[in-house]
């Protein structure tokens, strides 16, 4: 039992050492994109898209990809991903598990991955737990995706009664009845799908999923291609 123990402890320094080069990287990057001003970190996103349409892998874009999103979330949300989020970051790019404890940043963590693989325009979920965290986490990293000019929505719940409650997609410019969740405009539930990033809970992917393959016309179904996806 112990030299087993002992060879998983050794498996995940190695896994980080694997990783640390990566960060390097990234960190290596930074000055660079802190002079950017805010409309040439944008342009970023225009130049991945075409580097990715012209053969590069996403994996080749890592790098720059998670350091122009660094700088946008230290410029628009005042938060900056520390080593080891970028760590996590990575991995969850790879599909693999990123173990987090409540407090060490999963939220942040998330916008990493999911702004590479939006990338592609083939959209991204993330899967929350509630609806409440859904709408939440699109309102507070909304600012990071728009300085990167990359879009987020939120789907929320079914109403009992056979309707659809609002979805929401972050927009600067929206003036919201409640300050709380100013920016948050409604949307349909298709348009909250074709977001660059969806945000929502299992319950609501899965049941769509559910009713877009018993509808009796392809104009009834709400949700885009299913590409990449993080359960938080």
């Amino acid at each position: 039992m112990l030299k087993w123990l002992s060879g998983l402890i050794d498996s995940n320094e190695k896994e980080l050492k694997r990783l640390q080069p990566l960060v390097d990287r990234i960190n290596s990057l930074e000055p660079e994109f802190e002079k950017l001003s805010d409309a040439e970190l944008r342009g970023k996103t225009d130049e991945f898209k075409a580097r990715l349409n012209g053969g590069e892998s996403l994996d080749k874009l890592l790098t720059e990809a998670y350091t122009a999103v660094r700088e946008a979330a230290k410029r628009t949300i005042g938060q900056r991903h520390f080593d080891v989020q970028l760590m996590g970051g990575i991995v969850l790019h790879q599909g693999k598990i990123a173990e987090m404890k409540t407090g060490e940043g999963k939220t942040l963590v998330a916008t990493l991955p999911l702004y590479l693989n939006a990338l592609t325009g083939e959209g991204c979920h993330l899967v929350t737990v509630n609806d409440y965290l859904a709408k939440r986490d699109c309102h507070w990293m909304g600012p990071i995706y728009h300085a990167l000019g990359i879009s987020v929505a939120c789907i929320n719940a079914q109403q009992a009664t056979g309707g659809t409650a609002p979805s929401y997609i972050y927009d600067p410019s929206y003036e919201s009845e409640d300050e709380k969740w100013n920016f948050l405009r409604p949307i349909t539930r298709r348009q909250a799908y074709e977001a660059d990033i969806t945000y929502g809970t299992n319950n609501e992917f899965g049941f769509d999923y559910l009713r877009d393959n018993m509808v009796v016309d392809l104009s009834q179904c709400v949700q885009s291609s299913l590409n990449y996806t993080i359960v938080d």
